[in-house]
């Protein structure tokens, strides 16, 4: 009879981890490496399956772990500069047509002129993730985690605006042929790098019990129309849509237009709202799950 109950419950077979410890293999033929410690083995076209499972498993356990169940997606460009940068760039591209009036200079203070007048999308981020996380935090029953794509622009301005609010968020990046790297504003525990697109986009809609979407690029208009064409598919359940300014959005894409020719119905369209300011995407939100304020 053991004097020691907890030992009842201790660990009966020895961990992979204490088999690393006990095994040299820096002199060993790669042949005598752990499997799961090879990376030469575990990067072989092969074995891409087991990597696809890894890189779903690491942010699910880490993300159950810390009981974080649901999360309002942000997405929007990269490229948007806070309304502090965006002064910079200015005075910056002032100065050197003042000093030099060439069609190069020119065109970079139309830039910069741009890159202001768009900095307001970076504030309503930053302001529409504040809002979210401060009635996360005081009703933490209904808590809800921004998310983002990990990097600058909106994605910054949402992680920005949680960690204002005094509260955590998540960034999922991507490995890019130009490297994006992780924005400061990340609760650091949440900040997971991807190489598969396919399994981020998994981490952003498995949760997601919202989408707002700044206008943005490429990326941007991939992940929305995925998360439309998810929802139209019953594939996942409908949860609010809201696409951020609605003169941009409806500039961009004509949606009547695909009702009138036959190609979504009338039903689709009311799959996506608009928002015109922060607290009106907010209150959107608000009202689809009947949150007390």
């Amino acid at each position: 009879m053991t004097d020691d109950p907890h030992q009842l419950h201790e660990r009966h077979l020895t961990s992979a981890q204490q088999s690393m410890q006990a095994v040299e293999t820096s002199k060993q033929n790669s042949a005598y490496r752990l499997a799961f410690a090879d990376n030469d083995f575990l990067m072989q076209d092969e074995l891409r399956h087991v990597r696809l499972q890894l890189e779903y498993l690491k942010p699910q356990l880490i993300l159950e772990q810390h009981n974080i169940n649901a999360t309002i997606v942000v997405f929007g460009s990269a490229r948007f500069l806070s309304t502090e940068q965006a002064k910079t760039l200015l005075i910056k591209a002032k100065a050197a047509v003042t000093e030099t009036d060439s069609a190069e200079h020119r065109l970079a203070l139309k830039h910069a002129k741009k890159q202001l007048h768009n900095s307001k999308y970076y504030t309503a981020a930053q302001h529409f993730a504040a809002l979210v996380t401060r009635y996360s935090c005081c009703k933490p029953d209904n808590a809800m985690t921004i998310i983002s794509g990990g990097g600058p622009g909106v994605m910054e301005a949402a992680n920005r605006g949680a960690m204002d609010a005094g509260g955590s968020s998540i960034g999922l990046n991507i490995v890019l042929p130009k490297e994006q790297q992780p924005n400061p504003y990340i609760t650091p525990q949440f900040c997971f790098q991807f190489h598969y697109f396919a399994i981020r986009k998994m981490h952003f809609l498995q949760r997601a019990r919202a989408l707002v979407a700044f206008p943005g690029g490429f990326g941007t208009l991939d992940e929305l129309f995925e998360t439309l064409t998810l929802i139209q598919t019953k594939k996942a359940v409908q949860v609010p849509v809201i696409l951020y300014d609605k003169a941009f959005w409806q500039k961009l894409i004509n949606f009547d237009m695909l009702v009138e020719e036959g190609l979504i119905s009338s039903e689709d369209i009311a799959l996506i709202q608009y928002a015109d300011t922060p607290e009106q995407a907010w209150q959107l939100i608000a009202d689809f799950y009947q949150l007390s304020r």
